[in-house]
């Protein structure tokens, strides 16, 4: 009989801008209880959207780096503007999984969408790379993008629902909104946490993409081809007893990250290491 390898239980690295791709680590805690995961929020030198492509390159390759060497077994590029400059890039450079937020979206979008008209928001850095149009070449869905400057500020502020939100998403959506889009793919990890006033903006019938579920369904995916969930036994997708650890860095603050980080993901927020670039 053959011996079952044994189950890899390095962690997964998962890395963002800043806040944004909480969301992403908060469905992948939620979906796989028992992997360990160790995140990078560069604050630090956010926001990364309005900033020219090749310089959101560097900064992913740094922090992939630096995640790398921390013995990760897979990449998580929880961040659209990162995803959308060096993703390719970041696949040839390891010999791990390196996993982006885009294609989930589209692939989601592409599914429950019943007019074809979808709409994507993201950052100006993200809209303007045509990364989203790219991955839906082959869908046959009719995009309306729309870049939402000013977003991603707001929740790094801890501001997700004030009249001001509102009064911002009510201008930025209005080009998805006259496409009579029946699905908008929320196009940047800091989007979902303002997926109420979104909401509230688009109106009922318009279903909300959120790329940070879609892509911890593409992780999960990814460990179960290789029966590799750790605290589940092979096919069992059986809850794990054991959670497993969770590790949070940042460039910027450490009282910020973790007093905003606690209020958007919970208790797991326990302590915040620092990293400064050199």
């Amino acid at each position: 009989m053959t011996k079952a390898a044994p189950l890899d239980t390095r962690p997964i690295g998962v890395f963002d801008s800043g806040l944004g791709g909480l969301t992403v680590l908060r469905s992948l805690i939620d979906l796989v209880p028992g992997e360990s995961l160790v995140y990078f929020g560069d604050t630090g030198r956010f926001p990364y959207g309005p900033k020219p492509a090749e310089e959101v390159r560097g900064y992913a390759l740094e922090i992939s780096d630096l995640l790398v060497e921390r013995g990760v077994k897979m990449l998580v590029v929880a961040c659209n503007s990162a995803a959308s400059a060096a993703l390719e890039d970041l696949k040839a450079r390891y010999d791990i999984p390196v996993i982006g937020v885009v294609s989930p979206g589209v692939r989601a979008a592409a599914k429950v969408t019943e007019t074809r008209r979808v709409g994507v928001i993201g950052t100006v850095g993200t809209i303007n790379s045509g990364a989203y149009q790219r991955a839906a070449e082959t869908s046959g869905l009719d995009l309306t993008c729309q870049a939402c400057p000013g977003f991603v500020e707001f929740v790094e502020a801890g501001d997700v629902d004030s009249d001001e939100v509102i009064k911002l998403a009510e201008r930025l959506l209005e080009p998805v909104r006259s496409a009579n889009v029946d699905t908008l793919i929320l196009g940047c990890t800091h989007y979902p946490l303002l997926a109420r006033s979104i909401a509230s903006v688009m109106g009922r019938g318009v279903t909300l993409i959120s790329s940070a579920d879609e892509t911890a369904f593409e992780v999960m995916g990814r460990l179960e081809v290789g029966d590799s969930i750790v605290g589940q036994e092979p096919r069992s997708g059986a809850v794990p007893e054991a959670r497993g650890s969770h590790v949070f860095i940042t460039s910027g603050d450490t009282a910020t990250f973790m007093e905003l980080g606690a209020r958007f993901l919970g208790p797991e927020v326990a302590d915040v290491e620092a990293h400064k670039w050199s």
